[in-house]
């Protein structure tokens, strides 16, 4: 007699478990545990965010109406605003790198136990 059935599981791999509903995460929204892993993420970019942006709009505004601070030399044919456009381009790697390092250490293990929270492993 054949049904269509499959029959049934011996020691193979556990099913799975199904997606999360809307519900879920709604609750994971709400909890303490992402909040803290939100104020964690906010509390190192949004400070970060706004001294780059004003680090960069100095340079615009300098390099604008301080024409003749900006041409003073350094050294050689090098000036400042040189000096200060190369100090962009080593800010934004250094935010870069230290932003990697706090989510590595900070945020990556929070999120890691969310998401093994909702995917049933907790």
């Amino acid at each position: 007699m054949a049904t269509d059935a499959p029959p049934p599981s011996k020691g193979g791999p556990e099913p799975t478990r199904s997606a999360p509903s809307t519900a879920e995460y709604v609750d994971m929204q709400k909890s303490p545990e992402f909040g803290e892993l939100r104020t964690a993420h906010r509390s190192f970019a949004f400070p970060l965010t706004i001294a780059f942006i004003t680090w960069y709009l100095l340079y615009v505004l300098l390099s604008n109406y301080a024409g003749d601070f900006m041409g003073t030399k350094v050294v050689g044919h090098i000036n400042i605003a040189l000096v200060l456009g190369l100090a962009q381009f080593l800010t934004t790697f250094l935010i870069a790198w230290w932003y990697s390092r706090h989510a590595a250490t900070k945020l990556d293990p929070r999120a890691d136990a969310i998401k093994s929270r909702m995917e049933g492993g907790a």
